[in-house]
């Protein structure tokens, strides 16, 4: 594909995703069971078992509706392209419940849509880590906060990607430095937001997602 097309393709390359996630009471496959596993063991952690760090990130477990807004790749500061997405949150509790994994599900453009992120908090660094990856982008995009930064009320998290055209063809192959936050404003609301800081020019929002809680 050439970057050209990949321009006019990725209309929302960066943005914050969900999935809806079903689970039976007999799972009827490998998928099915894994998830039925993992809120079987997140039920059994208590708060008082975690660290401060990984604690705050309870506030993410459920299911979210997400309002989207994107800013680049055909929508503007402006004009914003909308969408609606869901998005599931979880322990892993193979990691010991160290990482949450996101997944997420919609449409962009008229066709299907899914993403996979996995955030976790890191106790020795004291900081957030975030990384994803789509139905879109053949990259993984990983962010990671100031070392200290854990005990900040908004999660922070900074990292690069190699622009393969969402920002125009005059950064295509350029690296871009992307900042991801996430403000827990309140135990049904989240609102979640990419920056990109193109060569030359002031770092700008590329996403916002809304999320409201669902169950």
């Amino acid at each position: 594909m050439t970057p050209r097309k990949l321009y006019v393709v990725l209309p929302a390359a960066f943005l914050a995703l969900a999935t809806i996630v079903g689970c039976s009471d007999v799972p009827s496959n490998d998928h099915d069971h894994h998830h039925a596993a993992s809120a079987t063991g997140t039920a059994s952690v208590r708060p008082e078992q975690q660290d401060a760090g990984h604690r705050k990130l309870n506030q993410l477990v459920g299911e979210w509706k997400g309002e989207k807004s994107t800013f680049i790749a055909g929508g503007t500061a402006d004009h914003p392209t909308k969408s609606e997405i869901v998005s599931h949150w979880e322990w892993i509790t193979e990691t010991g419940n160290n990482f949450l994994r996101e997944e997420a599900e919609g449409t962009l453009g008229g066709n299907p849509y899914y993403r996979l992120g996995l955030l976790g908090f890191s106790p020795t660094d004291n900081r957030y880590e975030w990384s994803t990856v789509d139905s879109v982008t053949p990259m993984t995009m990983t962010y990671k906060g100031a070392k200290g930064s854990g005990g900040d009320a908004d999660i922070i998290m900074a990292g690069e990607f190699t622009d393969p055209g969402v920002l125009g063809e005059q950064f295509v192959g350029k690296t871009i430095p992307m900042r991801t936050a996430i403000r827990l404003e309140s135990a049904d609301r989240v609102v979640m937001e990419i920056f990109f800081a193109p060569p030359g020019e002031q770092e700008r929002i590329a996403d916002r997602v809304v999320l409201t809680r669902r169950q």
